[in-house]
């Protein structure tokens, strides 16, 4: 590996939850880790959030859409523009590139499409600085389902725990990464994340999200109601798999009628046992230990629920193997950019269904 250079790159990631912009610094040669930075979040207005909520699950195919989502594309890169130049200024590091994760509008992997908003270039021009973006669009161009990209970071960060293991993220949607004893990867999107919580409180209490779990913890599972939820065809599907977060909406209008906390409660734990079933079910081999990362993982109600459904698994979070939960997914970023940089794959047959390791992500700058 003496042939690969040592980068020093910032991640800029637009989370799902659209509660703003995440921002971290990372020092690596996209195999190892040797710095890694303070991650902000810088929030975005009411208004911005609003825009980028109004063109979720849009596809440019239409002189009116494109124009839409044109317009909606620059106003938020030029918001991510000012939040990189203002963490430069804050913690006076040195950049050599900036990786981006546009924020995904449409995704359909039956079609093998995804289309996300964060236009590389202009960043570029805004910043000085080189960009890679686009991470998807190689896998997907060869079959691959485009996603999950971050199991390569995830085998960085734990080289040194006891394998196998399996990292799950609880993000928007969740995704679980199994590492093995010999270097074998698996990861696919498991089903439904913090979206089906955050939607139910949105649309009940006007709230973006159960903070700390506090709706769910008081209410009352309906079980029956998480049984039918998790009839879902996609649970039935093997990995490779990825989906999105409107996958799972028509069925989550079994929760109407519930009590605000009651389905809360109910929606948490479908999160939960679509996790525990897919570990069980898909992995080659039951992990003793799991690392759960993303915002989920500062939900204790959810850690709770994911606990009881797996009592003979260790469930950690992060923080317990000295991460940050919500900063591991922009870390992931900057370390996929210093990948493309040196030419190493992010996505393999077992990760994304592609039929070769491939290199993903669009240089510009």
């Amino acid at each position: 590996m003496s042939s690969i250079k040592t980068y020093n790159a910032l991640g800029v990631l637009s989370g799902s939850a659209l509660d703003g912009v995440d921002i971290v610094y990372l020092r690596t040669d996209g195999v190892d880790v040797y710095e890694i930075g303070r991650m902000i979040t810088i929030p975005y207005e009411t208004g911005l959030r609003e825009k980028i909520r109004s063109v979720l699950g849009m596809r440019p195919e239409t002189p009116e859409n494109y124009a839409i989502l044109t317009d909606v594309e620059q106003e938020v890169t030029t918001f991510w523009a000012a939040a990189v130049r203002e963490y430069i200024e804050t913690y006076s590091v040195e950049v050599d590139v900036i990786g981006l994760e546009g924020h995904t509008v449409c995704n359909d992997p039956k079609q093998h499409y995804i289309y996300q908003i964060g236009d590389g270039e202009l960043l570029a021009k805004l910043t000085g600085y080189k960009v890679v973006y686009n991470f998807h669009s190689a896998d997907i161009a060869a079959g691959g389902q485009g996603a999950p990209l971050d199991v390569t970071y995830y085998n960085a960060i734990t080289s040194q725990q006891e394998k196998p293991l399996a990292v799950v993220d609880i993000s928007g949607i969740s995704s679980i990464a199994w590492l093995g004893t010999y270097g074998e990867m698996i990861a696919f999107n498991s089903g439904p994340g913090n979206a089906a919580i955050d939607e139910w409180v949105m649309k009940h209490a006007g709230m973006n999200m159960d903070y700390n779990g506090k709706l769910a913890v008081t209410g009352k599972i309906n079980e029956q109601i998480v049984a039918a939820l998790m009839r879902h065809k996609y649970f039935a599907l093997y990995p490779p798999k990825s989906t999105h977060r409107e996958e799972f909406r028509e069925k989550l209008e079994h929760l109407e009628g519930l009590s605000l906390e009651d389905g809360a409660a109910t929606a948490t734990a479908f999160v939960a046992e679509s996790i525990a079933y897919s570990l069980l079910l898909y992995l080659p081999d039951i992990p003793k230990r799991i690392m759960v990362c993303g915002g989920g993982a500062k939900n204790p109600t959810l850690m709770r629920f994911l606990r009881q459904r797996l009592p003979n698994i260790e469930v950690c979070t992060a923080e317990e193997w000295e991460c940050n939960s919500v900063a591991i997914g922009v870390q992931a970023v900057a370390y996929l950019a210093v990948r493309r940089l040196n030419f190493l794959p992010i996505s393999f047959p077992t990760t994304t269904g592609v039929y070769e390791p491939m290199v993903g992500g669009k240089i510009v700058g």
